[in-house]
C-alpha cells in the first residue's frame, strides 16, 4: 500500500522485563514500527504533551498502558489522555497483569480501545504484543498524525 509508514508506539511500562519481551516482539515481527518507552505515568504524560526532554518526539499512533505504574497509575493516565481533547484520538491498549473485573471494566469506563492480560509464557507474551501491533497496523485505520475535529 503507497501510503504506509511506520506507526508510532508508546509503551508505558515499568517492569524491565516485560519492556524487554515487547522490545523482541517488535524486532521479530515483519514491519518494522517505532516502539519509543517510558517508566511511569507521569512520563508518559510529559512524553503526550511533548514537555521537557521530551519537547521533539513523535506523537504515538499507539499507547501501550500498563496498570501498575509509580508516579501515576495506569487508569490515571488513560483518564487524563482521554480527557484532552488533543489526545484522546490515540488509540489506548491496556496490557497488563491484572486480569481484576474492576480493573477491566473501570479501564473500558474511561475509554480503554482494548484490554489485554500479559501472558506469563515467554511465547504467548510476544505472540500477544506481535498481535496487537498487526491489528493496529493492518487493520486499523489510524488518525493521520495531530488530526483532530
Amino acid at each position: 500500500m503507497s501510503d504506509w509508514r511506520p506507526i508510532e508506539v508508546l509503551l508505558v511500562e515499568d517492569d524491565q522485563g516485560d519492556i524487554l519481551l515487547t522490545r523482541e516482539a517488535f524486532e521479530l515481527n515483519k514491519v518494522k514500527n517505532r516502539l519509543h518507552v517510558v517508566n511511569d505515568g507521569e512520563q508518559a504524560m510529559a512524553f503526550l504533551r511533548r514537555e521537557d526532554t521530551y519537547k521533539d518526539v513523535p506523537r504515538p499512533d499507539l499507547m501501550l498502558l500498563d496498570l501498575n505504574l509509580p508516579r501515576m497509575d495506569g487508569l490515571e493516565v488513560l483518564r487524563e489522555v482521554k480527557a484532552d481533547a488533543d489526545l484522546r484520538t490515540i488509540p489506548v491498549v491496556i496490557l497488563t497483569t491484572s486480569e481484576a473485573e474492576e480493573d477491566i471494566l473501570r479501564g473500558y469506563q474511561l475509554h480503554a480501545n482494548a484490554y489485554v492480560s500479559k501472558p506469563v509464557d515467554f511465547d504467548q507474551f510476544i505472540r500477544v504484543v506481535r498481535q496487537i501491533d498487526d491489528f493496529f497496523v493492518s487493520v486499523v485505520k489510524l488518525p493521520t498524525h495531530g488530526q483532530r475535529l
